[in-house]
């Protein structure tokens, strides 16, 4: 840029023109065309001026909106470490954002443009005021100099406006001015993108800018709060359910010692009170006496020490019937304690899931911060990584609280609206789950143990369950079956029926699965498999896959590729046999109603041997270990230890029992259960009706077991067995019970669907499709009022819960006991609130006789072997009893009363067994 002075004047393109000879000085200028190139010059030189200071003020605005923003950004971590920072953005931040925006769309100005504002705002402005100075009367006083200063400044004015056009000064104002005009509306989606410059701004927070609407995090801040605040509320939600049971407990054991006569302290005293003086006074109950205080010393008879000693009497009573009376929650007694249980066990279930959701505690733990930043203000959030973990990561986490905390308000709304009753009605086994999990139901621990060596006991209660993927909690003895299974790995698990073997099976897989192993399998009869997934879904977080029926292979493909419990059959094992190959492994495999698999030589015995040893662990379920042979028992612990040694021949139960203690675990009802209602079985001995009685001659005389059994049941309405069977269902729906009917024999259940009154579903037979059979139950069990399921008892008798019936009436006694014991588990099981009543119908002549005497045998044998605690065990050879032979047996009985050969007579033709 060339120099300005007096003697000379700058020019665009660095023209110097002198002054004129005449004078030394300058060319004069038009006063009127001087003052309009004077006005025109000082708008130029207002408007560089301005576009300076706005340029620079903005630029301000902006690079301290920037740093704002950046010291206002949250550090939120992922799981895994450094996760993500955040931007809340509120009314000020857009102002402020906008800002920044606005001055990135600006251009960069150039050295020709910063040229024409630096001689705008130096050169000009100095001419201009130079030029002001001989202006009007200040000019006649100005010295020499100052004259020639202000004549050369305006011919330099005059020659720079000359050539502005020529360089295209006032264009660029009007572009410059143009580039600083107000923010335009900020587009909140987009602010983030590569052309807006903000995410370049701003890179110091982070990668990967991007920009989600404030509502995908409104709710976080209460969702936070609300697990916060119910963790914080957690210790005293649980000690008001401990309370809440003392109550209900102490309700109880106050009723049974108020009608405990006085009598007793004397008995418990062994004769050493006197206790006439106090029913002479009319205290006739332990608790009077409890309840007297002073009373007692002004009775006569009764002095100091005797009311001392009466009164610690009573109180060592009342101890030991508190500590003794098991906790029940009665639905025919709701007052106010029990219905208070209830709201304050719903209040602690909900604490607990929480307390169990460790992930989702977690994720809310490191979003606190977030949620503490965020308010209604927020419109926008904007999230940047810090670390490597995609940012749909973080958007899950808040997803995963909020979930958690609307379940949370949910139940805790529904504990306050919906009737307490209704909901334990609804699902009796969760709430005494929690009861057990607040250790407040009695279990008999030795008898839920059973004979394991101290070493596998010890290891056992060292080992910690994993329960985050299941739903539901598991009770004290299911939890110790579940880590039995998975310190020993491969174990039969025979509790007995109804004792929720199915949901101790899931909770090993759960465990496993959360430890991250994959595929697992579960084997089943084909009539359990709708069971079993729904079971899968319902009860854990585990994803199930039918391999059954025409879609198996895709659910298949699906297992195989994502991992899972595969459902399948004993008839579909050999299809699945490549399947299960093909998996890198099988980390464990579930076989229900094991039993299935006692004969070593059949087909499908053999292909879950096969899948028994591909898999790490297993578990075989059965309530119902022996049959009729110890052979077929130890079949079943070979495949899972062939290293145990179980003796041949006959053994003492005792000996038995350690023997295949290590691998087996078998706990009863009335051991573990004590909440459950009283089952109450009567025999229902019928007399045979004349149409009966021709019927079973005709068997009879045909050698005909199978007629022989159903004839006192097949004559229809003449029938006797059939007209007790509508005279129980009529009882029955006069006091409002669901009734489950079982027969083996599908004539007898026509039969009876046809016969007898009121809502009747089925019969479920084994042909029924085992969707359909579920269906059924569905139905039956959401059936108002009182209704009748109509059951083969070996269709169903197996693996369904029908916990809403509370009659069961077996027609004919079954030739195993197993059978038997299984369709009445049906019914009477964990989750059962009425007492069970089990009606058996018997002819009191006949096959019937013959048929439970002989049961009456195995039945005693099984009690011996297979009851008291950790054993399967089956009876003997030398007593056994085949089906076979049991039919022969009976047969020859009844042919000999019903048709006396003459002396050395032949009698009727040979035996044949028909069906």
């Amino acid at each position: 840029m060339a120099a300005f002075g007096c003697c000379g004047q700058w020019l665009p393109g660095g023209v110097t023109r002198s002054a004129g000879a005449a004078g030394g000085g300058v060319e004069p200028i038009d006063k009127r065309r001087m003052q309009s190139i004077t006005e025109e010059l000082s708008s130029w030189v207002q408007a560089a001026r301005s576009i300076r200071k706005r340029r620079a003020d903005l630029q301000r605005s902006a690079d301290d909106a920037v740093s704002s923003l950046v010291k206002g950004a949250l550090e939120v971590p992922s799981a895994q470490g450094p996760g993500w920072r955040v931007l809340l953005i509120r009314s000020q931040q857009r102002e402020r954002i906008g800002q920044v925006l606005q001055f990135s769309r600006m251009q960069v100005i150039t050295a020709g443009d910063d040229a024409v504002l630096e001689v705008l705002t130096t050169r000009v402005a100095e001419a201009l005021a130079n030029e002001a100075k001989i202006k009007g009367v200040r000019g006649w006083f100005s010295g020499r100099d100052k004259r020639e200063a202000a004549t050369a400044a305006a011919a330099f004015l005059a020659d720079y406006h000359a050539d502005s056009s020529t360089r295209g000064v006032e264009a660029t104002l009007r572009r410059l001015d143009a580039e600083v005009d107000g923010p335009s509306p900020v587009d909140m989606s987009s602010v983030l993108e590569p052309r807006t410059g903000l995410g370049a701004r701003l890179g110091s927070l982070g990668a990967n800018a991007r920009i989600a609407n404030g509502s995908v995090f409104a709710e976080l801040p209460t969702a936070v709060h609300a697990i916060q605040q119910a963790l914080a509320s957690g210790d005293a939600t649980r000690d008001e359910a401990v309370a809440a049971a003392a109550e209900v407990r102490g309700a109880a054991a106050r009723a049974l010692i108020a009608t405990m006569p006085v009598e007793r302290l004397r008995e418990a005293t062994r004769g050493r009170l006197l206790t006439g003086p106090l029913i002479e006074a009319g205290i006739t109950s332990v608790l009077d006496v409890i309840t007297s205080g002073d009373r007692l010393v002004r009775l006569r008879g009764i002095g100091d020490a005797s009311a001392k000693q009466l009164q610690g009497a009573a109180q060592t009573l009342w101890k030991t019937i508190l500590d003794e009376t098991p906790l029940k929650i009665d639905v025919s007694a709701r007052g106010p304690a029990a219905t208070e249980l209830l709201r304050a066990l719903s209040a602690w279930e909900s604490v607990r899931d929480l307390r169990a959701a460790s992930r989702d505690l977690e994720a809310a733990w490191r979003l606190a911060p977030l949620a503490r930043g965020f308010d209604r203000h927020v419109s926008h959030v904007a999230v940047f990584d810090a670390g490597r973990r995609p940012q749909s990561e973080l958007r899950s986490d808040v997803e995963l609280v909020v979930a958690r905390a609307r379940q949370l308000r949910a139940h805790l709304q529904a504990g306050n609206r919906v009737d307490p009753w209704a909901d334990f009605i609804a699902r009796p086994a969760a709430y005494y789950a929690l009861l057990s999990d607040l250790g407040l139901l009695a279990e008999d621990d030795q008898k839920s143990l059973g004979d394991l060596p101290k070493h596998i006991l010890e290891a056992i209660r060292k080992f910690k369950l994993s329960d985050k993927l299941l739903i539901g909690s598991l009770r004290g003895y299911q939890s110790f079956g579940a880590r039995f299974a998975l310190v020993q790995k491969k174990v039969v698990i025979g509790d007995e029926m109804g004792l929720g073997k199915t949901f101790e099976a899931l909770a090993v897989l759960a465990h496993l699965h959360a430890k991250g192993e994959r595929h697992a399998v579960v084997v089943c009869p084909a009539a359990v498999v709708a069971n079993w997934m729904r079971e899968v879904s319902e009860k854990s977080k585990l994803t199930p896959h039918r391999l059954h029926g025409p879609g198996r292979q895709l659910a298949a493909d699906e297992w195989s590729a994502d991992g899972g419990v595969a459902v399948t059959t004993y008839e579909t094992l050999g299809w699945c046999r490549d399947q299960f190959l093909a998996v890198p492994k099988l980390y464990c495999v579930v076989v229900d109603e094991a039993h299935y698999v006692k004969n070593p030589d059949a087909n499908r015995s053999r292909r879950v041997a096969e899948l028994i040893t591909l898999a790490d662990r297993a578990v075989l379920l059965t309530g119902t270990p022996m049959e009729n042979r110890t052979e077929e028992f130890r079949n079943l612990i070979s495949y899972l230890r062939p290293d145990l040694t179980v003796d041949a021949g006959e053994l003492s139960p005792a000996r038995f029992r350690k023997q295949v203690a290590p691998a087996y675990l078998r706990r009863n009802q009335e051991d573990v259960l004590k909440e459950l209602p009283p089952l109450i079985e009567v025999d229902e001995w019928v007399p045979m009706t004349p149409e009966d009685l021709a019927l079973y001659r005709r068997a009879v005389g045909e050698s005909n077991f199978m007629a022989m059994r159903q004839a006192a049941a097949a004559a229809g309405h003449q029938s006797g067995k059939m007209k007790r069977l509508v005279e129980l269902v009529n009882e029955a729906r006069e006091n409002g019970r669901k009734v489950l009917v079982f027969s083996y024999f599908r004539a007898v259940l026509e039969s009876a669907v046809e016969l007898l009154p009121g809502q009747v579903f089925g019969p479920i037979t084994g042909s029924v499709p085992a969707p359909k059979r579920q269906a059924l139950v569905d139905d039956f069990s959401a059936a108002q009022g009182s209704a009748v399921l109509v059951a083969q008892i070996v269709a169903g008798g197996v693996g369904l819960n029908i916990q809403e019936a509370s009659v069961v009436i077996i027609c004919e006694p079954q030739l195993k006991p197993t059978v038997e014991w299984q369709a009445i588990a049906r019914a009477h099981r964990m989750g059962q609130l009425s007492s069970v009543q089990v009606h058996r119908l018997l002819s009191d002549q006949g096959v019937d006789v013959r048929v439970t005497e002989i049961l009456a045998r195995k039945g005693a044998l099984f009690d011996e072997f297979a009851r008291p605690s950790d054993t399967a065990a089956s009876a003997p050879e030398a007593v056994d009893v085949s089906e076979a032979q049991l039919a022969r047996e009976v047969i020859a009985a009844e042919r000999e009363r019903l048709f006396p050969a003459a002396p050395g007579s032949q009698g009727p033709a040979s035996d044949t067994l028909n069906g």
